[in-house]
């Protein structure tokens, strides 16, 4: 359930995003690349500021209340932080433009962020796993103080409502890296549900039950780390997008005049954007110059109707002539 606090937050950012749409038709587009990343840096930062309070908050009350499990989470919380971290990094060097040496952009040290985030909570996993597994060999069980109950059940409620506010606007700008991050912040919300059943049954007694919950939680966080890592080595293996992206794509340009067919497409993720790949089949008796005017139609078309697209490169072919596609891959 969306809270007021998160559909006023939301909101202004929506705002800003719609003022940026606007500066968009005047700018040539320069305004919604800047905006675009300003947006994520900004939902970054602030969950960056949000892990930090959370894992001194949550350290101090597993320290001093006596609980592995909260304990454990704000270590979980202190991976975070330094994931978050390299992420806003990582946004630093991806809003760069193309250059020399770069001609495709930047984008890819989101995706490599990614790959980072998802290291990062892997390895979390494993240690959570092997620290519960120790204390329930040993069987020393201490009883957990309120302050570390308290700690679970809030970390629940902000970690939730920072997923939601992270995740709108992943999906609005296309951004893996935001995307990892919002993964992270939910899988911090459900490992605390687990956080908090253990340290309240071991508050009223039942001592396995708190270093029990650490390690059921690690199982899951060691899943939330493997679909990550899934994610971001697709895209940084160049791995094709959402079928639904490429039926648009093709709907829309061949419903552009002159444009017959559309041979193949490729589309690969960079970042937040997309780099699409098009051949045409067109006339054959078109000029070089006709076929340009509707290339660029085509090219025009799609960049108005899908701002995560950052790059088109068009190909034409003769439509209904012999012709040989070259490809080595």
């Amino acid at each position: 359930m969306e809270t007021p606090l998160f559909n006023c937050v939301s909101s202004i950012f929506d705002r800003q995003q719609t003022d940026a749409a606007g500066a968009f038709c005047k700018t040539g587009g320069r305004m919604q690349r800047k905006e675009r990343f300003d947006r994520a840096e900004r939902v970054i930062a602030f969950g960056f500021i949000v892990n930090l309070v959370l894992m001194l908050f949550k350290l101090s009350a597993g320290y001093w209340g006596r609980s592995d499990a909260v304990f454990a989470d704000g270590i979980e919380s202190a991976c975070d932080f330094f994931a978050t971290f390299f992420t806003m990094i990582a946004l630093k060097v991806g809003r760069k433009p193309f250059d020399e040496k770069h001609p495709y952009g930047h984008g890819r040290a989101e995706n490599l962020s990614a790959l980072f985030v998802s290291l990062v909570i892997s390895a979390t996993g494993v240690w959570i796993l092997y620290s519960s597994a120790q204390t329930l060999l040993k069987g020393d069980f201490e009883s957990p103080a309120m302050i570390a109950v308290l700690a679970a059940f809030i970390t629940i409620v902000i970690k939730e409502w920072l997923y939601r506010f992270t995740v709108k606007t992943g999906e609005k700008l296309s951004s893996p890296s935001l995307l990892a991050i919002a993964s992270d912040h939910r899988k911090d919300a459900v490992t605390s549900i687990s956080t908090l059943a253990g340290v309240a049954g071991a508050y009223f007694g039942i001592g396995f039950m708190d270093p029990l919950a650490a390690g059921i939680t690690s199982f899951y966080i060691l899943f939330v780390g493997y679909k990550t890592l899934r994610e971001s080595t697709h895209d940084l293996m160049d791995g094709s997008v959402s079928p639904e992206l490429v039926e648009q794509i093709v709907s829309l340009a061949e419903g552009i005049e002159h444009v017959f067919h559309v041979h193949e497409i490729k589309a690969r993720r960079s970042g937040q954007y997309f780099i699409i790949d098009l051949k045409l089949d067109m006339d054959p008796g078109m000029s070089v110059k006709e076929s340009h005017t509707v290339a660029t139609a085509v090219e025009r078309a799609i960049f108005d109707r899908f701002p995560e697209v950052g790059d088109v490169m068009v190909h034409i072919n003769p439509h209904e002539e012999e012709h040989e596609d070259l490809i080595r891959l």
